[in-house]
């Protein structure tokens, strides 16, 4: 037992001492970009865009100097799927863990990786990752549960020529509709890593480590590989035992991440289309619009086998039959938690609020941000009063205490499908109803002793789901915690 002891720590100590700092200096700019031929003003770093994509291995320690210079933006940049643990100050999300960083400012954030997979950074400062704040992070882990040749990251999102502060400002005008909650601007177009028309560069006979991720606006999006299976192997950073999808088809929505592996074929006398197209459901049918004349919803890249061939057009796809993401096991085989603590019901949908406006709610509530980010209202209550709601303001705020199993059920009263992301955790996925499946009613269907996990889920219109996490992430731990931003504007 001692021997086992030893050799057990002396692993642990090999596998630290290769952590280290990986440590980058990015200056928030507007860069002219044109990704699908027309030109506009983007968000890039350090006058390029697209933006980065982060590499870094498990155990070591992310640690950005963020310069706003834009000018006249504020910003703020959120590590999407990394727990944060221990460092929800660090989260980025201005208004509830951060002030704003200012033009002209600059905040250092300091992550520690803990965790295996794929991620994703973006702004989480109202519409600015939809105009080019965002890139992918991808955490190498060197005891993977699965083997594989090489990798690649494919990024999928809708693209709008006009930039989102106008946009935004049109979505939330008094002329919205009160029965949609306000019609979204439509997309000019789909990107397949930041482009149309993208090529990936890939061998014969060789298994590649495919990381896919939804960091679009809006839509959701289908995707295949012409004639090429795939397996997936991971879904928002949690390892999923192998799930061949077969002549199935695989969905992402906005937020998710799903890493699959595929093996190329043993010759190269093609080469072949990635295809996807972004969910017309979302975009037209659950909201009774008519598809415009000439729209494309589709975005098609390729594996090249060999440059010297064509490039083949996409396949043309009439019915899709998707692989149900709750099918998945978790390589950890977590059992279901239990028994639940905390019961949180979440009934969402649109309404009118004060002055007439459109507003989605929840629980008949709608967000309203504070002047003082609602962590540090957690942190400067004394330990008597963090339960009390009211100190929070209109921000529609739950307290649950530390260890609790708490038990989340979403029900969607409105027309449309709408992706929900747990920050610090992932949680467990118990139960989710098709389109108009029906709201929760304390039945249960099939529930797997194993659930899923992940930490962003889709939620059907009229229907719902049900989730389950630990609180085990508390934010007590740190002082001088507003000195990250320098002249913070909070």
């Amino acid at each position: 037992m001692l021997l086992l002891a030893i050799a057990f720590v002396a692993g642990l100590m090999v596998e630290y001492a290769s952590a280290k700092d990986v440590y980058y200096d990015w200056h928030i700019t507007w860069v002219n970009a044109a990704p699908d031929g027309f030109e506009r003003p983007v968000i890039g770093i350090n006058d390029k865009w697209p933006c980065p994509q982060i590499d870094i291995n498990v155990g070591d320690r992310l640690i950005i100097d963020v310069h706003n210079d834009l000018g006249n933006q504020t910003t703020g940049i959120h590590w999407h799927g990394l727990y944060q643990y221990m460092t929800g100050y660090m989260d980025g999300t201005v208004g509830v863990t951060q002030c704003p960083i200012p033009p002209g400012k600059k905040m250092r954030y300091e992550v520690e990786v803990n965790q295996t997979g794929t991620y994703w950074y973006h702004s989480h400062k109202m519409g600015q990752y939809p105009d080019g704040l965002r890139g992918a992070i991808i955490v190498h882990d060197p005891n993977a549960p699965f083997e594989y040749d090489d990798e690649f990251t494919i990024l999928l999102s809708d693209w709008y020529h006009e930039q989102m502060v106008p946009l935004v400002e049109q979505y939330l005008s008094e002329n919205s509709d009160p029965a949609t909650g306000g019609l979204e601007p439509l997309p000019n177009s789909a990107l397949v890593n930041d482009a149309i028309n993208s090529t990936i560069k890939v061998e014969p006979d060789k298994t590649y480590l495919v990381h896919l991720l939804a960091v679009g606006n809006w839509p959701g999006f289908a995707f295949l590989f012409d004639q090429h299976n795939m397996t997936v192997v991971e879904v928002d950073g949690a390892y999923v035992d192998p799930y061949p999808v077969g002549d199935k088809n695989l969905r992402i929505a906005t937020g998710q991440r799903t890493s699959v592996l595929i093996h190329t074929k043993n010759d190269t006398s093609q080469n072949y289309a990635f295809w996807t197209i972004m969910d017309l459901n979302m975009m037209f049918v659950y909201e009774n619009r008519t598809i415009p004349q000439g729209y494309n919803p589709n975005a098609t890249a390729w594996l090249v086998y060999d440059e010297t061939k064509p490039l083949p057009p996409a396949p043309i796809i009439y019915e899709f039959d998707f692989v149900d993401d709750l099918d998945f096991v978790p390589a950890d085989h977590e059992p279901l938690l239990e028994p639940v603590d905390h019961q949180i019901i979440m009934d969402l949908n649109s309404a009118e609020v004060d002055g007439g406006l459109v507003r989605f709610v929840i629980n008949n509530q709608t967000y309203i941000q504070q002047d003082t980010p609602s962590l540090y209202t957690a942190l400067e209550l004394k330990s008597q009063s963090e339960s009390d709601l009211s100190a929070y303001g209109e921000v529609n705020p739950y307290v649950v205490n530390y260890g609790d199993v708490v038990e989340i059920i979403v029900n969607d009263y409105h027309s449309n499908l709408h992706p929900f992301h747990l920050h610090g955790h992932d949680f467990q996925c118990l139960q989710r109803t098709a389109p108009d499946g029906g709201y929760f009613d304390g039945l249960w269907a099939n529930i797997s002793a194993t659930p899923m996990k992940r930490d962003t889920l889709m939620v059907q219109n009229h229907g719902h789901f049900v989730i389950r996490y630990r609180a085990t992430n508390p934010d007590k731990s740190f002082p001088l915690y507003r000195s990250r931003v320098v002249n913070s504007i909070c």
